[in-house]
């Protein structure tokens, strides 16, 4: 990978003199903090440089990049919604490789430039998106806090990092569908008298766990009626509608649902917390499972490793993922700028074990190498004034497999796609089919409480 040309950068909203790098500020008492609650939402499948790297202010690269696949023919980056044929979802192209192996492809002993030899991987994975296309999303991180070191707790797909966001480390490198028995947050929580819930759309990822997180878990429409109310827990974690089948409807952000999309979700998010009576005390943390294969420059550093799932060690450290698109937004990041510290999936946990008191999991989110995002906080004069936003509403998303609007028969391929077949799977399709899923649903126990379910 070589830069021939300077990046796009695009701007929303504030003024590029807002977006500067972050300093440490003292920390108050946890409980003189302000912070009530705590809202995690997790998207899926995109990169910092894919999604965010026009970002003034931020360490970012666009157009002007090259990448070479297998066969040495070298390919520019490109912005994927280009007029006069815009491109939000990628159908007809392959979702982009990034399981274990084919990464350490991608990251090529931090050249960063195997992303087209990636086995299946085509030029779509070196595409990108401009402000334009995500003006949500892209205002409010650039109102808010943005990070541009925000990085994949580690160097594999969807659900190792998700339990990294839960348990401070994995139990598998692959998206296997066997149970897990690993600790997590929610049992922190549970033990210590601190209020919590799980709010899914289609597929409960807790299912991983058995019945064990019954109790508290429950519907995404549930979360809007909390949030309205006041009734937030201290600490929630909120799923978007997984794009199981690529069939128009999930909201994601995983190839190949359409991102505007994701865009309008993220939006809902955002005004059903900033408009209810909690927002003064509340902390919404917006994240990005892994980087979904598309292209990055910034080489991921070494850091503590939990245990030894991960074989890749050196000295102890294991490898963070590729950098993926974070923003905070709050009263007390209001105007914050770009944050460039490091951080990985444990900080949110390390923000939510300083806030209530909470021991860490693992060694990860006990490491002083991953750094507690309260440190950037403006805790001395927050600002609950909800900014006007981009107003954006869910699109109709057609099905990418053969039939939609996008077809992927051969006559309708541009240079560079691949055939995709209809309906593919992806890492949630065989969890949203497990029986141990279907269970989870049915239960009677969440059945019962799934309106109002037990917080311990």
């Amino acid at each position: 990978m070589k830069r021939v040309l300077g990046a796009s950068l695009g701007a929303l909203a504030v003024p590029t003199s807002k977006m500067t790098a972050q300093t440490s500020n003292p920390l108050p008492a946890p409980q003189d903090s302000g912070i009530d609650h705590i809202v995690v939402v997790t998207m899926e499948n995109r990169s910092f440089d894919h999604l965010f790297g026009w970002m003034p202010g931020a360490n970012g690269m666009q157009a002007g990049l090259t990448y070479t696949d297998s066969n040495g023919v070298p390919h520019q980056t490109y912005w994927l919604a280009a007029p006069p044929a815009p491109d939000y979802t990628g159908c007809g192209h392959p979702d982009p490789n990034h399981s274990y192996g084919p990464d350490r492809v991608a990251y090529d002993g931090g050249a960063m430039d195997g992303f087209l030899r990636a086995q299946g991987n085509d030029i779509y994975t070196i595409g990108y998106y401009q402000a334009s296309d995500i003006p949500f999303y892209a205002s409010l991180a650039q109102t808010y806090m943005a990070f541009d070191n925000w990085f994949a707790a580690i160097l594999g797909p969807t659900f190792p990092n998700r339990m990294f966001l839960w348990a401070a480390q994995t139990d598998r490198l692959d998206d296997s569908i066997s149970f897990s028995s690993l600790p997590t947050i929610f049992d922190s929580l549970d033990q210590n008298g601190i209020s919590h819930r799980y709010y899914f759309n289609n597929v409960p990822y807790l299912a991983l766990w058995g019945f064990k997180y019954l109790f508290a878990t429950s519907l995404f429409s549930n979360f809007l009626s909390d949030a309205a109310s006041g009734n937030l827990p201290a600490v929630s974690f909120v799923d978007p509608n997984y794009t199981v089948l690529d069939d128009g409807t999930g909201n994601d952000d995983h190839p190949h649902a359409d991102i505007r999309n994701g865009d309008a979700f993220l939006s809902q998010v955002f005004n059903a917390v900033a408009n209810g009576p909690n927002w003064a005390n509340t902390v919404l943390i917006i994240l990005f499972d892994e980087w979904g294969g598309f292209f990055e420059h910034v080489a991921p550093q070494r850091v503590v490793a939990p245990n030894n799932v991960d074989p890749d060690l050196v000295n102890g450290a294991a490898l963070l993922g590729f950098r993926i698109p974070a923003v905070i937004a709050s009263p007390f990041t209001f105007g914050g700028g770009v944050n460039h510290a490091l951080y990985d999936h444990t900080a949110a946990l390390k923000l939510i074990e300083w806030r209530w008191g909470l021991p860490p999991l693992t060694a990860r989110d006990a490491s002083g190498a991953i750094n507690n995002p309260a440190a950037s906080f403006n805790f001395t004069s927050p600002s609950a004034a909800v900014p006007p936003l981009p107003q954006v509403s869910p699109v109709f998303a057609p099905p990418c497999f053969e039939g939609g609007i996008f077809s992927s028969s051969s006559a309708t391929r541009t240079a560079g796609q691949q055939p995709v077949k209809a309906g593919k799977p992806n890492e949630f399709t065989a969890l949203a089919n497990a029986s141990t899923t279907r269970e989870f649903v049915s239960h009677p126990r969440f059945r019962a409480n799934r309106h109002r379910p037990e917080t311990r």
